[in-house]
């Protein structure tokens, strides 16, 4: 694994709308709502073996008769990342994929709970998310996609 730092944590964007309030809020039978959730890690690299790790999270909450939006939640909080030498660039790049995000996701988690709960309607809690998972699932995309970029 390799060695790094986080030198300071931030949130640096933080979105919260909800369009159709108050109208949710008076309507008895608004019916049974869905959830869709993305997480997205941008990186970018600096000097010295400086990187800023951005974890991008996408909250949308509708109603499933309709469409209407309950809610949406879009925040980057981020990672200013000191790196220890390191010549193995997977270890590199798991660490910074992986690693970090699992330690900056608990303060985006309790964001977005507090957000909801402020916002009058009940508390969202996210479930912790498996970074590593999502870094495999997508490392296997990319493995099966390539061949078909090579036709």
């Amino acid at each position: 694994m390799a060695k790094f730092n986080i030198i300071s944590q931030f949130l640096k964007d933080f979105s919260f709308e909800s369009p159709n309030v108050p109208e949710l809020f008076f309507k008895n039978d608004n019916g049974q709502a869905k959830l869709e959730i993305n997480i997205d890690i941008q990186i970018k690299g600096a000097e010295n073996n400086l990187f800023m790790v951005d974890l991008i999270t996408k909250v949308h909450s509708k109603l499933n008769n309709g469409d209407k939006s309950i809610f949406l939640i879009e925040s980057t909080y981020s990672g200013l990342v000191q790196m220890g030498e390191e010549k193995d660039e997977e270890a590199k790049k798991r660490a910074l994929l992986i690693d970090v995000p699992t330690l900056l996701f608990p303060a985006v988690r309790a964001l977005i709970t507090r957000m909801t709960a402020e916002s009058g309607f009940p508390a969202f809690v996210m479930q912790p998310v498996d970074f590593a998972k999502l870094y495999e699932d997508r490392q296997q995309q990319n493995q099966t996609a390539a061949p078909a970029n090579n036709k």
